[in-house]
C-alpha cells in the first residue's frame, strides 16, 4: 500500500511524528504537488512522484486525493495556526503591490476604526449574536495586526505582531504564577486572583499611585467606575468619594454607588438607552402607522411602550 504524508502548506516542511515509523521503513520517498524543491533535501525525498506509485512507497504531499486508497497521516495543525494566514493577508496588503488605501494608513488615521470596531463587538455581545460576534472579533483581530504591520516600519523603534504577542504571553504567565509556576497562596478563588493581578502589576509597572494607569480618554462613566475600583483596592473610604448637588458630581457618585455595590455602571447604563432607543423606535412606528409625521409631547406618552 502507498502511504501519503499530507504537509500543511501552513507549516512549510514539518513533518507528522506519526509519519515516522513509515518513512523509515518505506522503499521510497516521493514529493507530490504543492512540496517546493527545496525541502526534499530536509524531507528526505528521493525524488518527484511517478505517475505510477509502487507499493510500499511514500508520497509527501499537500494535495492527497490524486492518490485514492492510500493511507494518509495528516499533519495537526496547532491551535491559533490560521493566525499566520490573518498576519500574511496584512503584510501582504501593507506591502509594496498591495491596498493602496492600506498603505496610506498610520497609528493616528486607525484610531477611529479601533473605536468603531470595539463598539460594534460590543453591540453584538450584547444582542448575544454569535454569528456578529464572530465577525466583529475578527474586525477587532484586524486592527491589532494593522497596527503591528505599521509599527514594523517605524525607522527608531519598530516591532511587529512576534513582539507583540511574546509581550503578551510573558505579561499573562507573569500575572499567572499560580498556573505557570504552582502554587500560588494568594490565589485561591476568582476574587483573590483579581487582587493578586492588581498587585503584580502595580509592582511590574513601578507605579506610585493606585490610579496610575487608568486610561483617562475612555468614557467618562467606564473611567469613574475604573477610578472607584482602583482606590477600594488601596483602601480608599466611601466617605470621601466628591460631594455637591452638580450634574457631574451627581453621576459620580451614583456610578461610585454602583460600582461598590458590585454593578456594572458602564453596562447597566448601556441597557437603558438601548431600552430607551428600542421605546423611540415603537412610539414612532405607531406614529407613522396613523399617518403621523411629528409627534407633540401628549403624542409621545400616548404611544409610549408600557
Amino acid at each position: 500500500m502507498i502511504t501519503v504524508v499530507v504537509l500543511s502548506e501552513r507549516l512549510d516542511a514539518v513533518l507528522p511524528a506519526a509519519a515516522l515509523p513509515a518513512l523509515r521503513t518505506a522503499k521510497a520517498v516521493y514529493a507530490g504537488e504543492g512540496v517546493p524543491l527545496e525541502f526534499w533535501s530536509s524531507l528526505g525525498v528521493d525524488g518527484p512522484a511517478p505517475a505510477e506509485v509502487e507499493d510500499g512507497a511514500v508520497v509527501i504531499t499537500t494535495s492527497p486525493e490524486a492518490y485514492p486508497g492510500a493511507a494518509v497521516i495528516t499533519t495537526p495543525e496547532p491551535m491559533g495556526v490560521a493566525l499566520l494566514d490573518a498576519a500574511a493577508v496584512m503584510h501582504r496588503l501593507r506591502s509594496p503591490g498591495g491596498c493602496p488605501w492600506d498603505a496610506e494608513q498610520d497609528h493616528l488615521s486607525l484610531r477611529q476604526y479601533l473605536l468603531e470596531e470595539t463598539f460594534e463587538l460590543l453591540e453584538a455581545i450584547e444582542d448575544g449574536d454569535r454569528a456578529a460576534m464572530r465577525e466583529e472579533l475578527g474586525d477587532v483581530l484586524l486592527q491589532v495586526l494593522f497596527h503591528a504591520r505599521v509599527a514594523a516600519e517605524h525607522a527608531e523603534d519598530p516591532f511587529d505582531v512576534d513582539a507583540v504577542a511574546s509581550e503578551l504571553v510573558a505579561k499573562l504567565a507573569g500575572r499567572h504564577p499560580h498556573v505557570f509556576e504552582g502554587h500560588d497562596p494568594a490565589v485561591h478563588d476568582a476574587t483573590s486572583q483579581e487582587h493578586r493581578w492588581e498587585e503584580l502589576k502595580q509592582v511590574e509597572k513601578r507605579r506610585e499611585s493606585s490610579v496610575d494607569g487608568v486610561a483617562l480618554g475612555q468614557p467618562a462613566v467606564a473611567l469613574a467606575a475604573k477610578l472607584v475600583q482602583r482606590t477600594k483596592r488601596a483602601g480608599f473610604p466611601v466617605d470621601l468619594l466628591p460631594e455637591g448637588d452638580d450634574t457631574g458630581t451627581t453621576l459620580f457618585a451614583v456610578t461610585a454607588l454602583a460600582k461598590l455595590a458590585g454593578e456594572d455602571p458602564e453596562t447597566e447604563l448601556r441597557q437603558v438607552c438601548r431600552r430607551f432607543a428600542a421605546n423611540v423606535r415603537e412610539a414612532e412606528a405607531k406614529a407613522r402607522a396613523e399617518g403621523m409625521e411629528s409627534l407633540t409631547a401628549e403624542d409621545w406618552r400616548r404611544f409610549w411602550p408600557t
